[in-house]
This record gives structure tokens, C-alpha cells and sequence, in this order.
């Protein structure tokens, strides 16, 4: 059923300039290279770009409830993040301000932000706030987000330590993010009814209550829910502990029943690079898993070594549980990224991959801004995944107490 409504959905699109992304097509046929056959794909919608903002939450979890409304209604809708931006911002904000600005007021969010603004103010097309002023095209960060960042930041530095507030110091952050983003509506109409944006949601079938975030860390008890520390979940957003092969099993069962995830990770490491691919080449056998001479290999520059890395599917390293706790307890797995999970592939040696929707534009990778990322990498890099609580395995969410 899902493949049928892929292609619905795409055909539909086709009169797009940057349409749907035809996952059945997007394979490199090279020499050397990766060579990949989708496996299983379920319906997204059009690679968005959010350029050089700090809003891929934003932008990966709008992309996720857009597949849930195509998975549910059979309907492309294109969604406004910068509603979410502006309402999420000034909750973070008032955070801030309570804590005297400890944790530091910063522009990033998580996936469960947006499923908050979706259950509390609800959201709005994208037609009803565009969220770009003043003739640019893009969310570009300079003049636009750089700047909005800079100034509300600013804002938000000169009232810590003030031995009391004023009243209206809400509205006056409120009237900066209304001037770069214009001002979220509180009535608009669309598709020739009206709308408030809680009845919006409403009309979709939505309900932030069916979605759940999953992690997988050790110091904390499996099977459990607690606040994963870092600075982006500064809602505290309790997400269900499970160990990595349950956390694998849910993604895996989430796609062949047609779901997409939101996905949080950290893309810092070498093998996930700029042109498509995430992996997790055994950096520490370098010399030998790329054939190279290892003086050679031992004076290469960090850049040149990712090159021959990530040039094509090589070894990686076998994950463990205690791997993924180690890099997160040293600090090596961040929170750095959000993107979407749709599908799965394999690559010319029968290596599973899981296809990943980014907010990078369609000119930024090989693949027209889709993402093959290693089950190695999937597994060692995943903070924290969003998804529809009926796309766990009964017997998880039996555990879990779903």
C-alpha cells in the first residue's frame, strides 16, 4: 500500500521544478563509487533547504508530520517551520530568563519542540507564514537568521541580571521575531475555508499525543523514560530508554509499515560527508581497509584521508552498546543535526543503508538531498528518534508501557 502511495504522491508532484525525490532513482552509477538499490520507501515530500539557519529541527520534523499527514489523508501538504521557530523561541526564551539565562538562550530546538507547538498553538501552511521578509528567497543566515540570532540573543543577554523585569519584555523579544519572520496568524484561510492554527491541526487528524521519542543509553535504566542530557532537549523532553537492537527494531519496523522517523544525530564524524553518504569506516585500520601505503596514509591531511574513506562502501566498525555510551559520556556524540528516515537500500555488495531526507537543498549531495546512511552509523550516531508510537513493535511497546 505504502509503494502505491509513493507513487501517487510523486506523480502528483511532477509539476514541481524540485518535486518529490524519485528514491528509485538516485543511484551513482560509477566505477568506484556507491551504488545503491532502494529497498523500501515510504512518501516524503519535497527536499526543503534551510541553508545556513539553526533550524533542521524545524525543518526534519515538519518533513515528518508532512509524511504523516500523506500516510494518513494521502495529502502533500507544505507546512510553515518558521511558525514553529518563532513559538518555539520565545518558550526557550522565558526558559532562559527564569535561569538567568543558564542554559544560554540559543536558536536550536528538537523534534518533541515541534511536536509541542503542533499540541499547544498548533501549525499553519506555509502560504500563511512564509517566514521570509524583505525579498530574500531563502532562510539565509546573513542578513536574515544571522542576524535574527545575533539580535534576539543580544535581547535575551541585556535583561540577565536586571533585578527586575518589566511586564512587556515578552512582547518586545515577540516584536523582533515578528519583524524577520513576520507575525505568526492567529486566523488564516485555506483552501477556501478558515482556519485557526489549533483548528488546523485538528482538520489533519493530528494528535501530538501519539508521538514518542526513543534513545538508547546505559546510564540510564532500559525500558524507562528520562530527559536526555543535552542542550537542545531543554524541555526535558522524557523519551523511552531501550537498548540499540530494540532501538534498530523500531526503525526497521516503522518503515515496512509505512512510517518515517525524525531523526536527531551527530553528523561530525568523517564518514558522514557533503555528497550524500554516512558511514563508519574503521578509521583505525585506515591504511589497510583503503590499500594504501601506510607512510602515505600517516602523512595525509584529515581532509584527504575522509576522501579515500568515503570514496566507496569499505569495512566499518562493529557497534556495541558500550560504544555508543562512551562517545556520548566523552562528549563525541553531540546533538548537531535533525533529518527525516523514509526508507531503506542496499548498496552493489548487498549492505544495508538507511535512506535519510535532509534540509540541505537538492544541489548539496549526490543524491538530491538524500542522505544513504550505514546501519554502523545509524547505530553509533543516533541520539534520539521521533515516531508514531503505533510504529513500535508490540512486544517494545508492551515493555515500554505504551
Amino acid at each position: 500500500m505504502k509503494r502505491i502511495l509513493y507513487t501517487l504522491t510523486f506523480a502528483a508532484m511532477a509539476t514541481f521544478a524540485f518535486a518529490q525525490t524519485d528514491t528509485t532513482k538516485v543511484e551513482k552509477d560509477t566505477t568506484e563509487g556507491f551504488r545503491f538499490t532502494t529497498v523500501d520507501s515510504v512518501a516524503i515530500t519535497p527536499v526543503k533547504d534551510q541553508n545556513r539557519s539553526s533550524t533542521c529541527w524545524a525543518f526534519s520534523t515538519i518533513g515528518f508530520i508532512e509524511s504523516e499527514v500523506l500516510r494518513t489523508k494521502g495529502k502533500e501538504l507544505d507546512l510553515s517551520e518558521m511558525f514553529v521557530v518563532s513559538k518555539t523561541m520565545m518558550d526557550r526564551a522565558t526558559y532562559c530568563v527564569r535561569l538567568y539565562n543558564e542554559p544560554r538562550f540559543a536558536p536550536g530546538g528538537s523534534a518533541y519542540d515541534v511536536i509541542y507547538c503542533m499540541g499547544h498553538y498548533g501549525l499553519v501552511p506555509q502560504e500563511a507564514m512564509p517566514g521570509i521578509r524583505y525579498g530574500w528567497t531563502k532562510n539565509d543566515t546573513l542578513p536574515v537568521h544571522g542576524e535574527l540570532d545575533r539580535v534576539a540573543g543580544g535581547y535575551i543577554k541585556g535583561l540577565t541580571g536586571l533585578k527586575k523585569l518589566s511586564p512587556v519584555w515578552r512582547e518586545g523579544l515577540q516584536a523582533i521575531y515578528d519583524t524577520y519572520l513576520g507575525k505568526c496568524p492567529e486566523e488564516f484561510e485555506f483552501e477556501g475555508k478558515k482556519y485557526t492554527p489549533q483548528s488546523f491541526v485538528e482538520s489533519l487528524g493530528l494528535n501530538a499525543d501519539d508521538y514518542v521519542s526513543i534513545t538508547s543509553y546505559t546510564h540510564h535504566p532500559f525500558y524507562e523514560r528520562f530527559a536526555l542530557e543535552v542542550p537542545d532537549n531543554w524541555r526535558m523532553d522524557q523519551m523511552y530508554n531501550v537498548p540499540m537492537e530494540d532501538m534498530m527494531r523500531i526503525i526497521d519496523h516503522a518503515i515496512a509499515n509505512g512510517y518515517t522517523l525524525a531523526w536527531g544525530a551527530d553528523v561530525s564524524e568523517t564518514g558522514f560527508t557533503r555528497k550524500g553518504i554516512g558511514v563508519m569506516p574503521d578509521e583505525d585500520n585506515g591504511a589497510d581497509i583503503t590499500g594504501s601505503d601506510m607512510a602515505k596514509w600517516v602523512g595525509m591531511t584529515a581532509d584527504k584521508k575522509k576522501e579515500e574513506l568515503t570514496k566507496k562502501p569499505l569495512p566499518e566498525k562493529t557497534i556495541t552498546q558500550e560504544m555508543r555510551q562512551n562517545a556520548f559520556d566523552n562528549w563525541e556524540t553531540t546533538d548537531d543535526h535533525g533529518m527525516q528516515i523514509f526508507g531503506t537500500a542496499k548498496d552493489q555488495n548487498g549492505k544495508r543503508y538507511y535512506m535519510v531526507k535532509n534540509s540541505w537543498g537538492t544541489m548539496r549531495s549526490d543524491y538530491k538531498g538524500i542522505w544513504y546512511v550505514s546501519e554502523a552509523f545509524m547505530q553509533y550516531k543516533t541520539n534520539d528518534v521521533l515516531v508514531n508510537k503505533n510504529a513500535i513493535p508490540k512486544d517494545i511497546r508492551k515493555k515500554l508501557g505504551i
